[in-house]
C-alpha cells in the first residue's frame, strides 16, 4: 500500500516500496498535497521577506522526483539569500532597536522611575484630600504645599487641577483667617501659570467674585491680601476669555486704586502688577468705559516722566485711544499734547518714542481740532527730529503725522483763496481793488506787502532750521563747534518752505 510520509524538513515524499497497482490511485493524492503545500510555503516565504525557517536543502527530488518543484525550491532559496544580503542593515537596526526597548522595559532604572511617579501621584492625591478636611491648620498646610508643588512644575499644575484641587482652594477664600486666604490665593496663582485651562477653571469656579468680596471687606486693608489679589488679577487677565469677565466685574477701580492711593501702601511690584493687569484689560474696547470712570488717564499722563512706568503707561494709553471716548478723555486733559510731544524730545527709549508717536498719529488722523492743538504745542520740530534720529517705526509714524498736518495747511490755503483756486494769479491781482488807494494805484503797494511777507517767512524758516539743527547736534553728541554743511546752508537760504524735505 502506498504511504505518504514527511521527512525532517516537513515535505511530503512518496514511499517507493509500495506496489505499482496501489500507486496509481494514491500517487495523485500525495502529489497534489505536496504541490499545494509547497505553493503555500513559497508564498509565505516571499511575503515574509525570506525567513530562515522556510529554507529547503534537498539532495534529491521531492514529491516523487518532481524536478519542477525541486528547481522552484532552489530558486526560492537563492531569492531569499539575495534579499537577506540586500537588507542586512535594516534587519540589524530593527533587531537592535527591539533589543534596546526590551532592555529598557526590564531595566531597574525604569522600574524605579515608575515607582517614583506612583509615589508623586499618591502625594498629589493626599494633598488634594487634605484640602477638603475640616481641620483649618491642615487645610492651610495643604494649600501651601500646592503652592510649592505648582511653582515650577508645569506637569504638577495640570495633575493637581485634574485631581480637583481648584474648587477647595476657591472655597478657602470664604474663611475668616487671612493666612488661609493668602495661602489659597498664591496656590491658585501658581496653578494658573502657563496653563490656560486652569485659568479658565479658576474663573469659572467663582474666584473673581470672591476676590471682589475680599476687596470690599476688611481684609482689603491687609497689604498681603491685596498684593495676592492683584497678582491673581494679573495672571487671570492674561487669558482673553477672562478679560471681559474681569473688566466688567469691578476689578478695574481696585487696580487703579493700587496705583496712586497712598493709603494702600502698595509696593513697587504691586504697582507694576496692577499696571500690567490694566494693560491686559484695556486690550478689549469694552473695558475702556470702566477705565474712564476712574482717575487712570490723569495718573498715566502725569506719570510719563517716571522712567519706571513710562513705557507701560504709554501702552495702556495706546489701547485707550481705540475708542472715541478714550481719545476725547486724553485730548481734554490739560497739557496732554505738550506732555506727549515732550516724550518725543526726551525719551531715549525706542519703545517710548514709538508708542507716543502712535498715540499722536491716531489722534491726528481722527480729529482736526487735535491736529491744531498739536501744532500749537510745537509738534513740528519734534517730528522733524524724530524722522532723522528715531527708530524706523517712529520715523514712519512721524512722517504720517507730518503728512496729516500738511494736508490741513493745504486746505487752509485753498479756503483763503475764496474757493477758486484754479483762477490765475494775474487775474486775481488785476481784479484786486484797494478801497483806499484805488485799483490801479494800489498794485504797487500790494507787491510791497507780498515781498515783506516773503521776507518774514524766509526769516522764520531760517530760524526754525537753525534751532532744529542745534537740537539735533546736541542729541547726537556732536562737537559744539560743529559746522553745518553747504547743503544745510542752502536750505536755510531758500526762498520758500517748499525746499524743506518734509
Amino acid at each position: 500500500m502506498a504511504k505518504c510520509q514527511r521527512n525532517d524538513v516537513g515535505s511530503v515524499v512518496f514511499d517507493r516500496a509500495s506496489t505499482s497497482a496501489a500507486a496509481g490511485s494514491h500517487f495523485r493524492l500525495c502529489t497534489s498535497f505536496s504541490t499545494a503545500s509547497f505553493r503555500r510555503k513559497i508564498f509565505d516565504a516571499v511575503s515574509c521577506g525570506g525567513s530562515s525557517r522556510y529554507r529547503y536543502h534537498h539532495d534529491g527530488n521531492v514529491g516523487g522526483g518532481d524536478d519542477t518543484v525541486s528547481s522552484a525550491i532552489r530558486s526560492l532559496s537563492e531569492i531569499v539569500k539575495e534579499r537577506e544580503a540586500a537588507r542586512p542593515i535594516r534587519s540589524n537596526v530593527k533587531s537592535e532597536k527591539l533589543f534596546d526597548l526590551l532592555k529598557l522595559e526590564s531595566s531597574p532604572e525604569s522600574e524605579s522611575e515608575t515607582k517614583k511617579k506612583e509615589e508623586v501621584l499618591e502625594e498629589f492625591k493626599s494633598v488634594v484630600r487634605k484640602l477638603q478636611v475640616e481641620d483649618l491648620v491642615e487645610r492651610r498646610a495643604a494649600a501651601s504645599r500646592v503652592r510649592l508643588l505648582a511653582k515650577e512644575d508645569a506637569e504638577a499644575r495640570g495633575t493637581l487641577a485634574m485631581l480637583g484641587a481648584i474648587p477647595p482652594l476657591v472655597g478657602m477664600l470664604d474663611l475668616e483667617d487671612d493666612e488661609s486666604k493668602i495661602a489659597s490665593l498664591y496656590a491658585l496663582l501658581n496653578l494658573g501659570i502657563g496653563n490656560d485651562l486652569n485659568k479658565a477653571a479658576i474663573v469659572k469656579a467663582g474666584t473673581v467674585h470672591k476676590m471682589l468680596k475680599l476687596i470690599e471687606s476688611e481684609s482689603s486693608s491687609n497689604p498681603s491680601v491685596s498684593q495676592a489679589i492683584v497678582a491673581n488679577f494679573l495672571g487671570l487677565s492674561a487669558l482673553d476669555k477672562n478679560k471681559l469677565i474681569i473688566g466688567s466685574s469691578g476689578a478695574i477701580p481696585f487696580l487703579v486704586k493700587n496705583l496712586y492711593d497712598p493709603h494702600q501702601k502698595s509696593s513697587s511690584q504691586v504697582k507694576q502688577d496692577a499696571l500690567r493687569a490694566l494693560y491686559n484689560l484695556s486690550i478689549f474696547p469694552s473695558s475702556v468705559p470702566f477705565i474712564l470712570e476712574t482717575k487712570l488717564i490723569p495718573f498715566l499722563l502725569n506719570a510719563l516722566g517716571d522712567m519706571e512706568v513710562s513705557e507701560r503707561a504709554l501702552s495702556v494709553l495706546s489701547n485707550v485711544i481705540s475708542t472715541p471716548e478714550g481719545r476725547k478723555a486724553i485730548s481734554t486733559f490739560p497739557n496732554s499734547f505738550p506732555i506727549l510731544i515732550d516724550v518725543l524730545n526726551w525719551a531715549d527709549s525706542p519703545g517710548c518714542q514709538e508708542k507716543a508717536s502712535y498715540i499722536l498719529m491716531v489722534m491726528a488722523h481722527k480729529s482736526y481740532s487735535d491736529r491744531q492743538a498739536m501744532i500749537e504745542a510745537g509738534i513740528s520740530s519734534a517730528l522733524l527730529e524724530l524722522t532723522l534720529l528715531g527708530s524706523t517705526l517712529a520715523q514712519k509714524r512721524a512722517s504720517r503725522i507730518l503728512e496729516s498736518l500738511r494736508v490741513d495747511k493745504g486746505k487752509q490755503i485753498s479756503d483763503h483763496s475764496g474757493g477758486n483756486s484754479s483762477a490765475p494769479i494775474s487775474s486775481s491781482l488785476s481784479s484786486f481793488t484797494n478801497p483806499i488807494l484805488g485799483s490801479a494805484e494800489g498794485l504797487e503797494g500790494v507787491d510791497d506787502l507780498v515781498s515783506e511777507e516773503k521776507k518774514a517767512v524766509k526769516q522764520l524758516v531760517r530760524q526754525s532750521l537753525q534751532n532744529n539743527m542745534r537740537r539735533i547736534v546736541k542729541r547726537a553728541n556732536l562737537p559744539q563747534d560743529f559746522v553745518p554743511s553747504d547743503h544745510f546752508k542752502s536750505l536755510t537760504s531758500s526762498s520758500t518752505s517748499k525746499s524743506l524735505p518734509f
